[in-house]
């Protein structure tokens, strides 16, 4: 029953959450905003739909190792699986000038979630402070890249490009939003309801069920649009996917979570999972420093990293 659950709601997930981005990509489109703050805010927020409405929803279900598992899982998930995976299609070449604000912005996120998990407690003030920290960072983007394009103004563009819908007119985008939103609600609803009533049938710790099947679940978006840059040569695009995920995952998801429901932080992650977070993300600016490129070598040893956590996680007492 609880397996039907879950697997009803990640395909309700990974199917809403494309929808919702490509319908709001196009109203957006057909409204006149630009392609630069459509890439920098809607398909940020949109890719990052589904990690919020189960972290609100696993909140309200006293469920904290679903709500807060769920963002630092997707992270590391994001980094390990899903960059592994499109970097093993092809390697993926950034140019430094694309990645520097948005890679610092990334570093500053991971920061930030470690202060806030060491906490112990995330209360309104805390998720006030978040969403504070990402209304600055979009608009220095949004300022900086309108002041002087540049490479990274260039990738933000080519990420909303990617993300828009075949067709243009406004009621077929707004048909697919409303769709999208609908999915990823019901989805999210399925999600979380499985997961709990796994969590205590099996034996296993709402936190172990968050970090991985939820958090991988919630995201699928990521890996679709990153697996289909990557295949089509978009390296920035993929990159941008998942470096965007993070960022929002941190800020808004964490932020929004603790405003609407203020929740405890597992110990656990606390212990173990949040300097997983830190020493994967500090990986992947090595990697992306030393040459400027993803290679497949260190895609693959992404890939294994993730699943040697996974298999830590699935045997850990």
């Amino acid at each position: 029953m609880e397996l039907g659950l879950i697997l009803t709601g990640l395909v309700l997930l990974a199917a809403g959450g494309e929808m919702l981005v490509r319908g709001a990509v196009g109203t957006a489109r057909v409204a006149g905003v630009s392609p630069l703050l459509v890439g920098l805010t809607i398909v940020g927020f949109g890719t990052s739909t589904p990690e919020l409405v189960t972290s609100i929803l696993a909140a309200f279900e006293e469920a904290p190792g679903i709500a807060v598992g769920n963002v630092v899982g997707s992270n590391i998930a994001n980094i390990l699986l899903i960059l592994g995976i499109a970097a093993l299609i092809a390697p993926l070449a950034v140019q430094p000038a694309a990645f520097r604000r948005d890679g610092l912005a990334l570093v500053g996120s991971t920061v930030a979630c470690t202060a806030a998990v060491l906490l112990g407690y995330l209360d309104r003030a805390v998720g006030i402070a978040l969403l504070a920290l990402l209304v600055v960072y979009v608009g220095w983007a949004y300022w900086n890249e309108r002041k002087r394009p540049d490479a990274e103004s260039a990738m933000h563009e080519h990420v909303a490009e990617d993300a828009a819908p075949r067709g243009r007119g406004l009621a077929r985008s707004l048909f697919l939003a409303g769709i999208g939103i609908a999915a990823t609600i019901l989805g999210a609803r399925l999600l979380v309801d499985g997961a709990i009533g796994l969590a205590r049938g099996w034996g296993v710790s709402e936190t172990v069920i968050g970090l991985t099947i939820v958090a991988v679940g919630t995201s699928l978006p990521e890996l679709v649009a990153s697996v289909i840059a990557a295949w089509r040569r978009h390296a920035d695009v993929a990159l941008g996917n998942v470096i965007g995920s993070n960022i929002y995952n941190v800020l808004g998801i964490l932020g929004l979570t603790a405003v609407v429901h203020p929740i405890s932080i597992p110990p656990e992650i606390a212990r173990f999972d949040i300097w997983v977070l830190v020493a994967t993300t500090a990986l992947l600016m090595l990697f992306l420093h030393t040459g400027w490129t993803l290679k497949r070598w260190e895609a693959a040893l992404f890939v294994l990293a993730y699943a040697v956590y996974v298999g830590f996680l699935a045997t850990a007492p």
